[in-house]
């Protein structure tokens, strides 16, 4: 049990930022590795494939999160559960979750297979992907997605450990999978010459050594959120309960990916070189929002243990904590990828005009990046407190729709790269604004009436 413990954190007690900073670095840790993941396949594809194989590669990226963010969503809300009923000490609700989520994942990575290996194609067309560029994309999909199951099973055992505390086991396995990954990159690639094929094949292999790494954490834990096979099942209350929370979130998700999608559809509309500059610029400020992330997951993680142990004091704190330190790793990142830009993308490719049009995103969207934190941290902390429709609607409204209008209106009168980025920043700061506004009534209503609510 001790060994099991020593890797649980007891967010409803004691000083809050030391906590916070000691599950924060092991889960940024952890983001960083998974973007390895995609920045190897990036790298390697540019430097050994070339650029229409670069284009390809990027092209997909907003397409693959369109249609996994639902289901990974759904991990949000095993996440809130999980911390919700491990703050409250109810050890047979949280088993009943554990299962019914692991359950979940495996069923979500199954249907994402077929739907990616089904539809890549006519979406990667709709998309306005380019000719030089769509047979690569295409087979790149499919391949990707066929390993889809491993991602669910890692992101929905990861969401669980997360809950109690342990961040640093999930950074330890992503740590060796993104190693094998980068190893088998450079063998499919250069001497084997299997170019995106050999890229995908890496990621799906390397996810898969993930996943039994997460799937054997759980099954030897001896804490309640054990895993035994012959226990999986859906507990329908425990199942509606996570959907309550993470289809919201899930849906949210796809909605940001929808509008991702338009832009990178908008991103198509110009030549080649400006979409493969995009996906470097693209990768590199991926850095810099994983490093703020990790801070939504864990205001997620805190706001959700203390909402079950009704310590809701501590919520205000965990926001405000959080807040600052978001807004602090988020300008000091973004602006020192700005200022080392061309350094950082040229490991990518070495055609400077790729880097010049690489350069012109980073400098557009890492500039302001902290707002995107600010926002992703007040969204977190509502989930958190069981209220996930709200942070939905507003981040549909404050930026899904005002992108797409963007693009719609000012964009199309004024059909620059340059327009088309600034978008980004503005609808950040909407969208923060008026989730922090929602807090401050949530918390008020929360704290008065002392009743859990979900909205």
């Amino acid at each position: 049990m001790a060994e099991t413990k020593r890797y649980e954190i007891d967010m409803c007690n004691g000083s809050l930022l030391g906590k916070m900073l000691k599950f924060y670095f092991p889960l940024m840790a952890s983001s960083m590795l998974q973007l390895i993941f995609n920045a190897a396949d990036v790298i390697v594809v540019g430097r050994f494939a070339g650029s229409d194989a670069l284009a390809a590669v990027g092209s997909t990226a907003s397409l693959i999160n369109l249609l996994t963010n639902l289901f990974i969503g759904l991990s949000i809300g095993a996440n809130v559960m999980v911390a919700r009923y491990y703050g409250a000490k109810q050890d047979k609700e949280l088993s009943d979750m554990v299962h019914t989520s692991m359950l979940t994942a495996l069923i979500s990575g199954l249907v994402l297979t077929v739907i990616g290996v089904l539809f890549s194609g006519p979406l990667l067309r709709m998309m306005g992907t380019t000719k030089e560029a769509l047979p690569l994309a295409i087979i790149y999909m499919r391949i990707y997605f066929a390993g889809m199951a491993f991602m669910m099973i890692y992101n929905f055992g990861a969401a669980i450990l997360r809950a109690i505390g342990d961040t640093k086991r999930p950074m330890i396995f992503l740590l060796v999978a993104g190693a094998i990954n980068f190893i088998l990159n450079l063998i499919f690639v250069i001497p084997l010459k299997m170019s995106v094929a050999g890229v995908a094949l890496a990621t799906i292999i390397s996810q898969g050594i993930s996943a039994f790494l997460i799937v054997r954490c759980l099954v030897m834990s001896d804490g309640a959120y054990k895993l035994t096979f012959s226990s999986l099942h859906i507990n329908k209350d425990k199942f509606l309960r996570m959907i309550q929370i993470g289809l919201p979130a899930g849906v949210q998700g796809v909605l940001f990916s929808f509008s991702n999608v338009i832009i990178q559809s908008s991103v198509n509309s110009f030549d080649t070189i400006a979409v493969a500059g995009n996906t470097t610029g693209q990768n590199l400020e991926g850095f810099v929002y994983m490093a703020m992330n990790a801070f939504s997951q864990t205001a997620l993680s805190f706001s959700g243990q203390n909402f079950g142990a009704r310590k809701y004091d501590r919520i205000k704190k965990v926001l405000g904590l959080s807040l600052a330190c978001v807004s602090v790793v988020g300008i000091v990142l973004g602006n020192l990828a700005v200022l080392f830009g061309n350094p950082l993308l040229s490991l990518y490719t070495d055609d400077p005009q790729v880097v010049s049009y690489g350069l012109l995103r980073i400098t557009y969207i890492c500039t302001l990046y902290f707002l995107c934190g600010t926002m992703d941290v007040a969204s977190g902390v509502l989930r958190g407190m069981g209220y996930s429709i709200m942070p939905t609607i507003v981040s549909l409204t404050g930026a899904c729709i005002f992108r797409i209008v963007w693009i719609f209106t000012v964009f199309r009168n004024i059909h620059t790269l340059e327009v088309l980025y600034v978008s980004y920043p503005i609808s950040w700061f909407l969208t923060t604004v008026v989730h922090l506004i929602c807090f401050m009534i949530v918390y008020k209503r929360l704290v008065s009436t002392k009743k859990e609510v979900y909205a």
